[in-house]
């Protein structure tokens, strides 16, 4: 294997697995989302500048007024985003909210096809269909343990808002193509810091060395370093071998779920989880209804 897709491989998983256990951080760390997200931005923007700083991934040339607007844009989406699904943990299990959070290619699907004409082919509209079921098949199910039934509603709705909002995102990230992903997220993640400040600054502040840890992690390692893995990662594997390790964060997710807080899958709702997963495999990895020599040589689009 080549040296690059074996770093390129092992900086994926690692910013995967990363990313499948911020909901344990989260929802230990005692604080409404608005604050974890202000803090996450704080923290995570001072880790990637300085080690983009010190690995020189950010060429300042690069920032025009166009990638600054946009860029700050996607940001707030970003912010949203995170808002949304850290709000959904807690009322329908990080389980649940990350398994529908995974509905968030089939948004960029069609905002893509409404706003700069990607076409959706019969193969896109057969996964969406299937994700589509499995949202039902989760909608329907009845919450697990405590959980009340207005709250796992509310908490598969504020998922589905996440994963619209993350799609923003993507899509306006698609329109800075040639900007350096790294300068995109260090502008997005001040934008999210300057958002937020009015809101965080006059809630009380956290409290004790635990709740500053599991801050300081969340936005140190969930966000700054995550994000360089991730990025490094995009930058040295082929599209498809990303968007299939993209699904090592799902299954992480479930299992922290399970083990830190005994949070178990119905039957019905591993059911609808393994269906989301599938179409967005397919969608990710370019499964298609009759494959072609063309669209064989042709690679995937990644989720993240």
């Amino acid at each position: 294997m080549d040296k690059d897709i074996r770093r390129g491989s092992a900086e994926m998983t690692a910013a995967m697995l990363i990313s499948g256990t911020i909901g344990w951080f989260v929802l230990m760390s005692g604080q409404p989302a608005s604050g974890v997200v202000f803090w996450r931005c704080v923290f995570g923007a001072a880790t990637l500048a300085a080690l983009a700083a010190v690995f020189g991934l950010i060429d300042l040339r690069h920032l025009r007024m166009k990638v600054i607007i946009l860029s700050a844009l996607g940001g707030v989406a970003i912010v949203v985003n995170w808002l949304l699904l850290f709000a959904a943990y807690p009322r329908a299990s990080i389980s649940i909210a990350t398994m529908v959070y995974n509905t968030q290619p089939f948004m960029l699907l069609g905002l893509g096809a409404l706003f700069i004409g990607e076409k959706i082919t019969a193969s896109k509209l057969l996964w969406l269909s299937l994700s589509f079921a499995g949202m039902i098949a989760i909608v329907l199910a009845k919450p697990a343990g405590t959980y009340e039934p207005s709250d796992y509603l509310t908490g598969i709705a504020l998922s589905l808002g996440a994963a619209f909002f993350y799609a923003i995102a993507a899509l306006v990230t698609k329109l800075l193509k040639g900007t350096p992903p790294h300068l995109i997220a260090l502008v997005q993640v001040i934008t999210g810091a300057a958002m937020l400040a009015p809101f965080a600054l006059v809630a009380p502040l956290p409290q004790g060395t635990l709740q500053w840890t599991l801050l300081l992690t969340v936005g140190v390692v969930h966000t700054g370093i995550m994000y360089i893995l991730l990025y490094g990662a995009i930058q040295k594997l082929p599209t498809h071998m990303t968007g299939a390790l993209s699904f090592i964060y799902p299954v992480a997710a479930i299992l922290v779920d399970r083990i830190a807080f005994g949070h178990a899958l119905q039957p019905v709702q591993i059911a609808g989880s393994v269906a989301i997963l599938i179409a967005a495999a397919g969608t990710n990895l370019g499964w298609t209804l009759r494959p072609s020599s063309s669209s064989a040589k042709r690679p995937a689009e990644g989720s993240l």
